[in-house]
């Protein structure tokens, strides 16, 4: 967790019962609103991964490239988008993944990456994990190698960030909520 972590979690809001009865969906709108705790959060991702050689970002769509791109500028890396299905111009590669109920594809340009590029993942938020999964297996796939899988927040309740470690890979999050939390 970051050191701004607790100040994070503090500015998102929860908004109950969406998009269906018995959801607490956790809105990061009001963190990228507030000019001092956007910062704090794009400088949570800079501290932890400066030192740390990175040659790219890859970011899921759509809200991993809200932090995606600011993270890759300051850090002086590429920004590679990681797509829904068809969205992509060029010469893909895809990965498809399970979700509660049906299934998911994502894409990558086939020449994102060369043999060997060290890779941040990064997305708004860890919840089942198949998303960023699905990310780390297309980076595989090009050669690239995954060195974290990093979010705003993650769900741990359910099983995304745990699935992820034991498929190898170590997960930051710059907060987690549980059920308990309001």
């Amino acid at each position: 967790m970051s050191i701004y972590g607790d100040y994070i979690k503090s500015v998102i809001r929860t908004v109950p019962d969406w998009p269906q009865p018995g959801v607490n969906f956790r809105d990061i709108t009001p963190v990228l609103q507030n000019r001092s705790a956007f910062r704090k959060l794009i400088d949570s991702f800079v501290h932890r991964y400066q030192d740390m050689d990175l040659d790219a970002i890859a970011a899921i769509d759509a809200r991993g490239f809200i932090i995606g791109a600011p993270v890759a500028y300051e850090l002086g890396c590429s920004f590679v988008p990681v797509r829904k299905k068809g969205k992509l111009p060029f010469k893909t590669i895809s990965e498809t993944y399970t979700l509660e109920y049906g299934e998911a594809t994502v894409e990558l340009h086939s020449d994102a990456f060369r043999e060997g590029d060290r890779i941040l993942v990064m997305d708004d938020l860890i919840a089942t994990g198949g998303t960023m999964l699905a990310a780390a297996k297309l980076i595989q796939r090009s050669g690239g190698q995954v060195v974290e899988t990093a979010a705003i927040i993650d769900l741990p309740e359910l099983g995304g960030s745990q699935k992820i470690r034991e498929d190898g890979h170590s997960v930051f999050a710059v907060c987690s909520f549980t059920e308990d939390d309001d």
